[in-house]
């Protein structure tokens, strides 16, 4: 997500720059450089010598005859992106008023006046974050372009957000947003049908492809709204179900129903559909009562909503991206079976994917259109981006 990205990491005097190591780890694993600037405050919390073995590059503390600002955030400068994580109160005000008395400060003077792309992650106490001036602040930077990564409430505290939604508004904002201004609809998770109040049918999904195409998308620009289905069957919003998607619009369901209904909804003013869900074929009548165990039973199957059929019928010209899951592994096969859904239902293209990666962070698939089937193999994040790649070049 993150691939050869130029990062100048502006660290503040919050208690939160204890996180600034593992998050300056966090954005190279995800492909970006850093190189990090402090304020003296933060040299107070965190060692520099930390944050350069964090970075792999030396770490600026102060502006010298070097101008460091201007090589970092100039117009002819090094970074891509500048990110002040953690940002204090003080700071958000400082930059708000022009003021650049210290090396962050400075940087973000610099960046906004050669048009870099500028992100920033507030945390201090929750009274701090409510004061009057520090809103008001915070809607004039946001009126400059300046992208604000909401931070969590929690304990009295506006706590820094987490490194998934920090790196995902970094990616956003140094990307190329070929998808700015485009609805992208996106369904994931597992369905689940009740066969009484403590069973259910469902599938081994995890949500991981469906939920890395919504990042990708919202990466690019887009607008995302993720409708969700049960992992587990747990709600998406459990702690330790899925990361933060706080960038996009939620709308958790649980039967095939359910998400048939949300997807109808959201699709009506969308650009663009992806089905990545994992939907129950089957349903039950469900009992009022727990089965008692020890006996024999028989359920009587019906077949759900095909949930693309459906949304296309109400939407004859939306672009839709259908996904399908195939056993056994032979490419030819699920090529056969990509093809038979993308004519059936009049899709842009279809993922075929082998369905024994299910709840895996790797995964091995095929894109399939018409006259053309190109496989993939990597993790699902990066499946993730390819399927917003397809979808950039579909909605040009």
């Amino acid at each position: 997500m993150l691939s050869g990205v130029n990062v100048a990491l502006g660290v503040t005097g919050s208690i939160a720059a204890v996180k600034t190591v593992e998050l300056a780890h966090e954005l190279r694993r995800r492909g970006a450089s850093v190189r990090a600037v402090m304020t003296d405050s933060a040299r107070g919390i965190v060692h520099p010598w930390a944050v350069e073995f964090a970075t792999g590059n030396d770490v600026v503390t102060e502006i010298t005859g070097d101008v460091e600002h201007v090589a970092l955030c100039g117009r002819e400068g090094w970074a891509d992106v500048l990110l002040i994580a953690p940002a204090t109160a003080n700071t958000v005000g400082k930059v708000a008023a022009a003021i650049d008395d210290t090396p962050v400060t400075t940087c973000a003077t610099t960046a906004l006046g050669a048009d870099v792309p500028v992100v920033v992650a507030p945390a201090m106490h929750e009274p701090m974050y409510d004061h009057p001036g520090v809103l008001e602040a915070i809607d004039r930077v946001e009126s400059w372009g300046v992208d604000f990564v909401d931070p969590r409430i929690e304990e009295g505290k506006a706590k820094i957000a987490t490194e998934d939604s920090i790196a995902l508004a970094v990616a956003r904002a140094a990307g190329d947003d070929a998808l700015a201004g485009e609805h992208v609809v996106v369904t994931s998770g597992a369905t689940a049908e009740a066969i009484d109040p403590v069973r259910v049918l469902t599938n081994r999904s995890s949500g991981r492809t469906g939920r890395a195409v919504a990042c990708a998308c919202h990466a690019r620009g887009a607008d995302v709204t993720l409708v969700h289905a049960a992992v587990g069957p747990r709600a998406v919003s459990d702690d330790g179900v899925a990361g933060d998607l706080a960038f996009a619009d939620v709308r958790e369901v649980e039967r095939t129903a359910d998400l048939l209904d949300a997807t109808l909804d959201a699709a009506a003013d969308a650009d663009a559909l992806v089905a990545a869900a994992a939907v129950a074929d089957y349903t039950v009548e469900a009992r009022d009562e727990k089965i008692r165990s020890g006996g024999t039973l028989s359920l009587d199957f019906e077949p759900t909503p095909k949930v693309i059929d459906e949304v296309r019928a109400a939407n004859p010209d939306l672009p839709i991206v259908g996904f399908k899951a195939e056993t056994g592994g032979d490419d030819d096969a699920m090529v056969a079976a990509a093809r038979e859904t993308l004519d059936r239902a009049g899709l842009a293209f279809v993922v075929a994917n082998d369905a024994g990666v299910m709840g895996e962070s790797e995964t091995r698939a095929l894109v399939v259109r018409a006259d053309d089937a190109s496989p993939f193999e990597g993790s699902k994040a990066g499946l993730g981006e390819r399927v917003a790649e397809e979808l950039v070049t579909e909605l040009a």
